[in-house]
């Protein structure tokens, strides 16, 4: 009995597989069969005359689904066929219709494989198919609509491309290419790079794409403007429009010294708060003269947890920096100091800053305490001079030129004050011990 149910099973499992042989090649799966074993044996010979009319002939019997090799081979038998047909249009344009079906076919029936067949579609549009902008815009389109993020970069640009050129024609408008631009720059976002070279590449071609939208001068400041404030206004709080206007405002050029680009940036702050954007915001409030601004977002970026030690002592520079140019030397000199405490290796550049802000500052007192800021001025310039050999030269000329308002001998003698006793400098806010030095 045991022998009879095994020999049952048998017949059952042959018989399946053999439907499903012939599901899978089709209604005539014989004749498929065989096509697909003489186009491969002449392709295997790199025989490949000999293999396209085999190979015709087991796409035109054999379903998609029967072989995903019989349509990666049909890519290449058509490719050959394209770059042997170049001085026959015609022909040649039928070859490109049947590639991009083949792409087509093993796409729907290999989802699994369908983002490489689409990129690889992709890749064959832009070689061969040079002067249909039109029709490039809208395979372009399906093409990364389709794979998103994970659309073959290069795709982008010549998705841009194409869009800039109906634009050019005027069968597109200006809005058109910039949601074009923007939908290829956020997918291109969305990227997923597997390697370091392909994140350089990846890098590259945001960099391209870029310059290829400003180069082609499509939008205005005044036409981004006029775009995008009645939406700015109607939805002040939506992350990703507010995203789109910095994102345009800030590549086009001369476009940031306006309202809505301020009010943009600042609602993309109070809605993501970050240390780069407060800091972005410190950039854009300096530039348009608003310290109080700019120096409350420099704050706010130095202050948060994420920037590390090297990132907060650049902003307690570029602080103290800003400071000083703004005559607010208190603010300055902490700024500089705080720098300095955080990052050792910028010592040069902080003792150079501290001296100018010692040598600049106005002290009011008697004979002494008006002059004794230089000697504070000084000493902070003659450490940067020693801590960085590309400031001594211009440390040395404020040394000479400062030292020459110390106090003479004479006057320090009448203070009962002589060269190298301690004293200590109190001026607009700030606090140094020097030593008392006279003109020899």
């Amino acid at each position: 009995m045991k022998k009879i149910v095994l020999l049952v099973l048998s017949i059952i499992l042959t018989s399946s597989g053999s439907l499903f042989a012939q599901g899978k090649y089709g209604k005539d799966s014989a004749e498929c069969i065989k096509y697909l074993s003489y186009y491969k044996e002449y392709y295997k010979q790199k025989a490949y005359d000999d293999a396209l009319p085999n190979w015709r002939k087991a796409y035109s019997i054999c379903p998609a689904t029967a072989n995903q090799t019989m349509l990666i081979d049909g890519t290449s038998l058509m490719r050959r066929l394209i770059n042997k047909n170049a001085r026959n249009p015609i022909y040649r344009a039928a070859l490109i219709d049947t590639l991009m079906a083949i792409h087509d076919a093993r796409a729907q029936a290999w989802p699994k494989n369908a983002v490489t067949t689409l990129n690889n579609k992709g890749q064959d549009l832009a070689n061969y198919v040079k002067d249909n902008p039109a029709r490039l815009h809208e395979e372009f389109a399906a093409i990364i609509e389709a794979n998103k993020g994970d659309t073959k970069a290069s795709l982008f640009l010549f998705d841009l491309q194409s869009a800039i050129k109906l634009y050019e024609s005027g069968k597109l408008g200006a809005e058109d290419v910039i949601s074009c631009y923007q939908r290829d720059l956020s997918y291109l976002d969305e990227a997923k790079p597997k390697s370091n070279v392909e994140a350089e590449q990846i890098q590259k071609v945001r960099t391209d794409l870029e310059s290829l939208f400003i180069g082609s001068k499509v939008a205005s400041c005044e036409d981004l403007i006029a775009l995008f404030e009645p939406r700015f206004n109607a939805a002040p709080e939506d992350i990703t429009l507010i995203k789109n206007i910095v994102k345009m405002l800030s590549i086009t050029e001369d476009c940031q010294d306006n309202d809505l680009y301020l009010r943009a940036a600042t609602n993309m702050y109070n809605l993501e708060p970050s240390y780069n954007s407060a800091y972005f915001l410190y950039k854009l409030n300096s530039s348009k003269g608003n310290y109080e601004q700019a120096v409350k977002y420099l704050e706010e970026a130095i202050a948060y947890d994420e920037s590390d030690a090297a990132t907060d002592a650049q902003y307690n520079y570029e602080l103290a920096a800003y400071s000083f140019k703004n005559a607010r030397f208190a603010k300055a000199n902490a700024a500089a100091r705080a720098a300095l405490e955080l990052d050792p290796s910028m010592a040069g550049r902080c003792y150079f800053l501290i001296g100018q802000i010692w040598g600049t500052v106005s002290c009011g007192g008697d004979e002494i305490q008006t002059r004794a800021h230089f000697w504070v001025a000084v000493d902070n310039l003659r450490k940067a001079a020693a801590a960085d050999a590309s400031l001594a030269e211009e440390a040395n000329r404020l040394i000479a030129q400062f030292s020459r308002y110390f106090p003479q001998t004479a006057e320090a003698f009448m203070y009962n004050f002589t060269d190298g006793q301690a004293y200590t400098v109190n001026c607009s806010g700030m606090t140094a011990t020097t030593t008392v030095r006279t003109q020899k």
